[in-house]
């Protein structure tokens, strides 16, 4: 499927969005990691002001009440991550071993690594609207994200999570 950019400017710096004909299929801050390498061509679609009207909501510091259509591309493995991310409530965090248990709990096997469930968290290709800069390490500390340290606290901080202990 073709795919098509836009940009979005927010006070973390520019964003680039990726979608096709069924959806947004990325959201990525400028130099994170996993970004897209190809050149698609630019265009205005109907999803991209969807996302720009849900980010500017967002960086208000409020709960966008809709969610831009989605178009996830990954592995049957990482969408059942992704889609524990988006349930993760606003404002909340959880760890990534709490994910593993409710995956383990869904495939109905007795376990499934924590680190699994980690790299899937940071191949991640729609950051901010599924939320993988809600997760945390079991003990409480700040772990990897894409875009960097300092977006994934911040993130956190427009949803008024306390930060306090994780620096």
């Amino acid at each position: 499927m073709v795919q098509y950019i836009n940009y979005y400017t927010s006070f973390l710096g520019k964003i680039l969005m990726t979608a096709d004909e069924k959806g947004l299929t990325g959201l990525y801050f400028s130099g994170q990691k996993y970004c897209i390498k190809d050149n698609p061509e630019e265009k205005n679609m109907p999803v991209f002001n969807k996302t720009k009207q849900w980010l500017d909501i967002y960086f208000k510091g409020k709960e966008p009440d809709f969610i831009p259509e989605l178009h996830l591309a990954g592995s049957p493995f990482q969408i059942s991550v992704w889609e524990l991310l988006r349930k993760i409530p606003y404002g909340k965090t959880t760890t990534y071993s709490e994910i593993a248990v409710e995956i383990a709990r869904q495939r109905n096997i007795k376990s499934m690594s924590a680190q699994a469930v980690g790299q899937a968290v940071g191949h991640n290709k729609i950051s901010i609207i599924i939320p993988c800069h809600r997760v945390i390490g079991a003990s409480g500390s700040l772990t990897g994200y894409a875009a960097g340290i300092d977006k994934k606290l911040q993130l956190m901080r427009i949803e008024k999570i306390n930060t306090d202990n994780f620096l």
